[in-house]
């Protein structure tokens, strides 16, 4: 007779579903399908009327291609919204833009198209419009290629006239509650971007400056200092010299007065031994001391202009560094500016908008505020008036986009007053979920200590400041009627109305200033970028039906506590009282694969789309979970292939437990828990408890925990133990034996759990596996529920004697690889182990049956408690395992060693389970 071939008549693998990914070409023509599909609406459409949970995008900015930064924040959100869809929420997802400011006007300035100056302002922001919306285009196709779900379709973008409008609206609330005002207060000043800057806009990095220490000789001591005596400041920057007013002293530091190198100078004791020697004074002496607040109202003479500088106490003078005696210009610096008010100094800044030297600073009128520092130096010099100078590195604030040095300079700003809803600000941020919990105090912290915030910047592209001022008065003009009809204008027009309208156009008919005038001119100025994103809540989150405010959520970088979080919250509690947000989750940044910060001169950088094209999206989505991303990440080519290989055991499970379930119908061929065998069962509270992990860690935001757990159960509980176990049982018994039915149901709920946990890390993978589940009736995964923890099968007595077993498994599978290396035996099929337990083992051993198929060996013997080893056994703590060749014949079919091969003579090469089932099958 013709000889049979028992290889086809195993249960193999049979699945459609590939064992290589093939990512970067698969994921594009599955988002088509979901296009096509139009999956948003769908998914939204499936979660209608479910309670909602609205995670607010933070707008990145339409400027360039998306960076690894964006990828990570993108994905973050993503994996929420799928996730809390999943759990049951109705989760839309809108995302954002933030489309005005300094970078796109030097884009289009810079570029080399058009001529700033031959065209008008309304013409220049045209092209500034037209730039922005280019890149939300391409970034919006960037995003997409990630696998981000959203309303792609109908996104939010802050140069949208009805955004514009409702950011109006938002100054208007907080012009009608007082909170809007205009002053002459110094501000961060760019005189590279020749505009005020918000400290959101300023970064540390290290500058080299010129450090003087300078003797303001004393005018009229008022009996408290000698007449030929002098007080000793010391600056960072000379060329603030000019506007000098005053000298700051602290109330309670005592002053001594020093006699060195034939002069007597004045500085805090504290500081006399480092300003000595920093100075260079080899001798000195101390001549008498005296309190800070004895000396207020002495008169000193500016070292070089023919004025006085007044001697006041305030408690911001330290003892960190110089002389305690603090140069005081109010025009220059914030302190300054405030103890000038007290002391009714006025405020001179003799510097202009491009940071030269004006009129009001003589003999260095036209010099770049730079420059100026080598002539006031001089002048210092020639005076008599210097006493050291030298050059320091320190930390320096910098404009954010130009790189370049900042200075603090008095320019007539619009303001929003902080300190008049301070305090409501601050009992809000108790009321916020943290995560991490440390983003409370640093966010306290900021609203705490901050000033007023200038919200004018004197830039083209952006909302303009919706004000007039009367011709004849120059009162400025704006109450609720006004902001509203300006606001209805761009709400239809858009914002580059208030240039291409005139000014009685763009304010109601018949509008009279309270001097009796009818004449007004615009307010020139723009809105700081960050109260356009700022006002997102009002703009986005109240006018869009689906969403809700105030938002659940908000994620973004750790930066953004002095960004979009601070201005959110200042907006929202100005016009609300409440804020924006109930919960805020930050992430931190990403680094190099050396922990170093990535930089195009370095070449460390990781471009997100190249990642698409070489490894997929999931991948990278893969990478963001195995990260702890509210701390720093690091991110290269290594670490993302080593998660291609945590990818691809993911993946090999979900082909594995695919290709066990073609001939499984679940409603038809589904085994109840109870019968089910103790292997099966314990299986099945592994998957439960490894769901129930999963589902917490998801909901904590411990996305690496949801990755490891998943990565876990994969390799090892179910490829490396029960998998590893099944084989036989799946390949070799009857296809519809019924302990193959029983394993084929826990395989089919371990499949359907893994395939919905994956789903918001990696949507693309799971959607394909869905198409090949057997009974998976939903369109995608997309649309399906979390899986439900089964809490009723949880047995912690079943558990500890699996989980003891396994622990004795684990010696025997060393003593088979051993004895492999030996090549004593070939594979573990081949072999037979022989156990010399202790009294405890034994017992555990003595309650499993079938331990040859547990340690997939053809054949166990377990030796009584206590029986001697021979030479050669592995002793392992609970016993030692000896491993000789089985004793039989290997059966053609399921490869088990046994003396039962040959006894049926149709099938001679078979054992008798396997002959067994080829007769039922005939």
């Amino acid at each position: 007779m013709s000889k049979v071939d028992y290889g086809k008549t195993l249960n193999l693998l049979q699945t459609e579903f590939p064992m290589r990914g093939n990512l970067p070409q698969a994921e594009p023509k599955l988002q088509q399908q979901w296009e096509e599909a139009g999956i948003y609406k769908l998914v939204q459409g499936s979660r209608k009327g479910k309670p909602k949970f609205i995670l607010h995008d933070g707008p990145p900015y339409a400027n360039g291609d998306i960076h690894i930064g964006h990828a990570l924040n993108k994905i973050l959100k993503d994996i929420i919204v799928r996730f809390k869809t999943m759990q049951g929420y109705d989760a839309p997802y809108v995302p954002g833009w933030d489309t005005h400011g300094l970078p796109i006007e030097q884009a289009i300035a810079n570029g080399g198209k058009v001529d700033r100056k031959k065209m008008s302002v309304s013409e220049f922001r045209d092209y500034c419009k037209d730039y922005a919306l280019q890149w939300v285009e391409k970034q919006k196709s960037q995003f997409q290629r990630l696998g981000i779900r959203g309303d792609w379709e109908n996104p939010y973008v802050t140069l949208q006239p009805k955004y514009e409008a409702q950011q109006i609206r938002v100054f208007g609330g907080m012009v009608n509650k007082g909170y809007i005002y205009k002053g002459l207060k110094p501000v961060y000043w760019s005189p590279s971007s020749e505009s005020a800057l918000a400290e959101a806009e300023i970064e540390y990095k290290d500058k080299q400056s010129t450090s003087v220490y300078v003797a303001f000789d004393v005018q009229d001591g008022k009996g408290k200092l000698p007449q030929d005596a002098a007080i000793v400041i010391w600056t960072t920057t000379p060329w603030t010299l000019p506007a000098n007013l005053g000298i700051s002293l602290h109330p309670e530091f005592d002053y001594a007065v020093v006699e060195a190198n034939g002069r007597k100078l004045v500085l805090a004791q504290g500081l006399l031994e480092a300003a000595a020697k920093e100075i260079g004074w080899s001798n000195y002496n101390v001549l008498s001391t005296v309190k800070g607040s004895e000396l207020e109202g002495v008169l000193c003479r500016h070292p070089f202009y023919d004025r006085t500088s007044l001697v006041m106490v305030g408690d911001h003078v330290t003892l960190e560094a110089g002389t305690g005696c603090v140069h005081t210009a109010p025009g220059h610096g914030e302190d300054d500016f405030v103890i000038g008010q007290r002391y009714k100094l006025g405020v001179l800044c003799p510097v202009d908008d491009q940071g030269h030297m004006t009129a009001e600073a003589p003999g260095f009128e036209g010099m770049f505020y730079e420059k100026a520092n080598k002539a006031i130096v001089d002048k210092l010099q020639e005076s008599g008036h210097l006493l050291q100078m030298s050059t320091i590195t320190h930390q320096y604030p910098h404009d954010w986009r130009t790189k370049k040095p900042v200075i603090f300079r008095a320019t007539e700003q619009w303001f929003a007053s902080i300190d008049k809803f301070r305090s409501e600000m601050l009992e809000e941020i108790k009321r916020i979920n943290w995560t991490p919990t440390w983003g409370e105090i640093r966010l306290h912290n900021m609203i705490a200590e901050r000033g007023d915030w200038c919200i004018s910047r004197q830039r083209a592209w952006g909302v303009p400041i919706p004000i007039f001022y009367c011709r004849s008065c120059n009162e400025p003009l704006v109450n609720e009627t006004t902001i509203e009809h300006v606001a209805a204008i761009f709400e239809q027009e858009g914002s580059n109305a208030w240039f291409t309208r005139s000014e009685q156009e763009l304010l109601p008919a018949g509008t009279v200033c309270s001097c009796g005038h009818t004449e007004f001119r615009k307010e020139t100025d723009i809105m700081d970028v960050w109260f356009d994103s700022g006002s997102s809540h009002q703009a986005v989150l109240e006018t869009r039906e689906e969403l809700q405010w105030p938002a659940d959520l908000y994620l973004e970088g750790s930066d953004q506590y002095r960004g979009w979080y601070n201005s959110s919250l200042i907006t929202g509690v100005a016009v609300t009282g409440q804020s924006p947000y109930k919960g805020i989750l930050s992430h931190g940044f990403t680094l190099d694969g050396e922990g170093r910060k990535m930089s195009k001169s370095l070449g460390n950088t990781i471009d997100p789309n190249q990642v698409c094209d070489k490894l997929g999206a999931d991948i990278l989505r893969l990478w963001v979970s195995s990260t702890d991303f509210q701390a720093d990440q690091r991110i290269s080519d290594n670490i993302l292939n080593q998660t291609s290989e945590g990818y691809r055991k993911i993946r090999n499970t979900l082909r594995f437990l695919l290709g066990n379930l073609s001939d499984f119908e679940p409603t038809r061929d589904r085994v109840a828990f109870s019968d089910l065998s103790e292997l099966d069962r314990f299986a099945v509270i592994r998957l439960n408890r490894m769901a129930d992990k999963v589902i917490k860690a998801y909901d904590s935001y411990d996305f690496h925990v949801v990755y490891q757990t998943i990565h876990h159960f994969c390799a090892v509980e179910l490829s490396a133990f029960y998998l590893d176990i099944l084989k036989d049982r799946l390949y070799a018994n009857a296809a519809a034996d019924v302990q193959r039915k029983a394993a084929q149901t826990v395989l089919y709920d371990a499949l359907m759990a893994i395939t919905k946990l994956i789903a918001p890390i990696l949507p693309h993978t799971a959607d394909e596996v869905w198409k090949h589940i057997p009974g998976a009736e939903l369109p995608t995964v997309q649309v399906a529920y979390l899986p439900e923890v089964d809490a009723s099968v949880f047995n912690d007595e079943l558990e500890q004697k699996w989980e003891s077993f396994i622990e004795l498994r684990d010696d025997v599978l060393k003593a088979l690889e051993e004895a492999r290396k030996d090549k004593r035996i070939g594979n573990s099929l081949s072999a037979a182990v022989h156990l010399y337990p202790n009294a405890e083992a034994a017992k555990l051993l003595g309650s499993f049956e079938r331990l040859d198929l547990l340690f997939i060996v053809s054949a166990v013997v377990v030796h009584e408690a206590g029986a001697a080893a021979p030479d050669g056994a592995h002793t392992f703590k609970s016993m030692a395992v000896a491993v000789t060749n089985a004793e039989g014949e290997k059966c053609e079919r399921c490869w088990i060693v046994t003396p039962e091969v040959g006894h049926d003579d149709e099938h001679p090469t078979l054992c008798k389970r396997c002959s067994t089932v080829i007769r039922e099958q005939a």
